[in-house]
This record gives C-alpha cells, sequence and structure tokens, in this order.
C-alpha cells in the first residue's frame, strides 16, 4: 500500500547541484572580480553557463564522445577568453579558472538544510558535474552527501531518463521511493517522468539579483520549497 503522505515513501533525496544547491553565478562573479577587475563579471559567468546545455548537446548528438563537464567548461572557456580580453592567459592560468567550477559557494541555507534532511534521508548529488568536481565542492563547501552520483556515473546527462532511474536503482529502490530536489523545472519534470517525487527550490537570484527568475509553483511537483531548510521544514526533519 502507498503512503498517503509521499514524505513516508521517500527514502532518497538526489539534488541537482548547479543554482539548486551552490551559486554558480554568484561565485563566479566573485571570482572573475578579484583575479580580472577590468572584465564584465556578470556577462562573463552567463556567458560561460550560456555554453553549457550547446555543450552537452553536442555529446547527445554524437559529435563529440563522452566528455566530462570539467572538459566542456575549458571548451567553453577557451572560445570565451577572447570576447572578454583575456586570450592572452597561459595554460596555467586557464586550467586554475576553469577549476573555479570545483569552488562555487553554496547557498547560505545549503549546508544546515541539508544536515536535517540527511538524519532522515539518504541524500546524494544528482548532477551533470563530473565525479571530481563535485567532491571537490563538497569537501570545500562542507555539503554533507551520503553519497555522490553524477551522470559521468551513468554516462548520460540529465535529462535522460538512465540518470534518474539509475539514482534509484543505486540503491536499489523504486523510482516512487526517490525524489529528486531541483531548482530547475525541465529538470523536474524529466524527473516525474521516470516516477519520481519531485521537489522545487526556489532560487530567484540564481542568474543574478538584476536577472530574478520566475519561480511560480508548479503544481505537479510534490513539493515547492522556498530553500533547502524549508523544504526540511515540509518533511519534519
Amino acid at each position: 500500500m502507498t503512503p498517503s503522505n509521499p514524505a513516508d515513501a521517500i527514502k532518497l533525496l538526489a539534488f541537482d547541484v548547479f543554482g539548486t544547491v551552490v551559486d554558480w553565478h554568484g561565485s563566479i562573479v566573485r571570482e572573475i572580480e578579484s583575479r580580472f577587475p577590468g572584465v564584465d563579471a556578470d556577462a562573463f559567468a552567463l556567458a560561460w553557463r550560456a555554453g553549457y546545455q550547446p555543450a552537452m548537446q553536442r555529446v547527445r548528438a554524437g559529435e563529440l564522445g563522452w566528455t566530462l563537464i570539467d572538459d566542456l567548461h575549458r571548451m567553453i572557456l577557451d572560445e570565451l577568453l577572447p570576447r572578454f580580453g583575456l586570450a592572452h592567459l597561459d595554460e596555467a592560468s586557464r586550467r586554475e579558472l576553469n577549476r573555479v567550477w570545483h569552488r562555487l559557494d553554496p547557498w547560505p541555507d545549503a549546508v544546515a538544510g541539508l544536515t536535517r534532511l540527511k538524519a532522515r534521508y539518504t541524500i546524494c548529488t544528482l548532477s551533470n558535474g563530473n565525479l571530481g568536481l563535485l567532491a571537490d565542492m563538497a569537501k570545500r563547501a562542507a555539503l554533507p552527501w551520503d553519497c555522490i552520483l553524477s551522470a559521468e556515473v551513468f554516462r548520460a546527462y540529465k535529462p535522460d531518463a538512465a540518470t534518474y532511474l539509475g539514482a534509484a536503482r543505486v540503491f536499489d529502490l523504486a523510482p516512487h521511493e526517490a525524489m529528486l530536489v531541483a531548482a530547475h523545472q525541465d529538470d523536474l519534470a524529466a524527473a516525474r517522468a521516470c516516477g519520481l517525487h519531485t521537489a522545487y527550490i526556489e532560487r530567484a537570484t540564481e542568474f543574478g539579483t538584476a536577472r530574478p527568475k520566475d519561480v511560480s509553483p508548479d503544481p505537479r511537483n510534490t513539493f515547492h520549497a522556498r530553500d533547502i531548510g524549508h523544504l526540511a521544514d515540509l518533511l519534519n526533519c
């Protein structure tokens, strides 16, 4: 019998990371401002992120073989640098700058909220970021994951069903016993299509305070929360 309260059926919370748990835009802006004061850091961060989906599509289309997000980020970066007057950067500088994605800061509510949820549920990442990136990020930001799962494990980028179903399978769970937590409705829709519960986290300033996102509720999500701490409240953690 399925419990009447969805929270009673859920055993695994799988989290999107970029934008949901960590503030990629603010983190990159701060780093660019520190390293290159004359560069438009906001535009740089947005342009770097804008290359993310097109780069993954090249992998999905077979134009590129399986490629880690670290390597896709570097491809985008190399194309970006001349536009911002940074074509002179040497290899060591480019490698170090590319690793900013390993150093993203968590949203203020993330660590405390995850810690509360961890007391009741198994919590893991389910990100397109590669394993090394996610491990470095977790170590630096003290993110208390029980497990780090990545598209790299399944060799398929979200929203491929292999990622969502694979996360449930790793823990020997039925899809309805898992829930994807994300700040992106398209990610959540793909997870729901695979039978997972879904929780939307509002991150209105994901793209910066000047570009607030529409965070209107979608009734198809199992939960809608202001932040990860609020989700813990909704789940009685």
